[in-house]
């Protein structure tokens, strides 16, 4: 026989409250605890994004990629911007073949700086912009500007690429260098969870 105990759940008119964790009594007296959770971590394929024109898209965006713990890859690029029209094609065919969704995924967006609301609204300014085409990550809605590009050798080098948008997706919403270069691969080693 097996019953169902409380662990102290708070109760809303006379009903038990759901909670995480809940333990069963068996007939031989052991108890054992399992935990519960009601959501699972799922795949995400990469998204692409429209071009971004205006403040309230790439605000949009970045809320996006922030609620689904991917990275926002964004391309800063002008309407005049040759090299821009070369690389834009290349990283928008790496993200929707799927680089970067083993290590959780990516967004992507190209922003159009010479766009009038963007030049009004500074946005360029705000995220240390100073040349185009300029490849930035946020992640967690932050800048990662440790991580930019500007090289246009590096921006038309597909490889160089597919490594840069993996080692993004493993930033997964916790900010940091990518690939887990923190203090979380330090414990893990010394916890032996690696």
């Amino acid at each position: 026989m097996h019953r169902l105990l409380s662990l102290g759940r708070p109760a809303l008119h006379g009903r038990l409250l759901p909670k995480p964790q809940a333990a069963f009594v068996c007939s031989g007296g052991s108890v054992s605890r399992s935990l519960f959770s009601t959501s699972r971590k799922a795949e995400v394929p990469n998204q692409v994004y429209n071009s971004v024109r205006n403040l309230d898209q790439f605000h949009t965006y970045q809320l996006l990629s922030s609620s689904s713990r991917t990275p926002l890859l964004t391309l800063w690029t002008t309407s005049y911007c040759s090299t821009c029209g070369v690389v834009a094609p290349l990283i928008r065919e790496l993200v929707e073949s799927g680089i970067g969704e083993e290590e959780g995924g990516v967004g992507y967006c190209e922003v159009e700086y010479d766009a009038p609301d963007i030049m009004s609204a500074g946005l360029g300014l705000t995220y240390m912009i100073h040349s185009v085409p300029t490849l930035l990550s946020f992640d967690a809605q932050e800048a990662q500007t440790q991580t930019k590009v500007t090289d246009a050798r590096k921006l038309s080098d597909p490889k160089f690429l597919e490594e840069w948008i993996r080692n993004e997706a493993r930033r997964q919403g916790n900010r940091g260098a990518g690939g887990g270069t923190g203090l979380g691969d330090f414990f893990s080693g010394l916890l032996g969870k690696k």
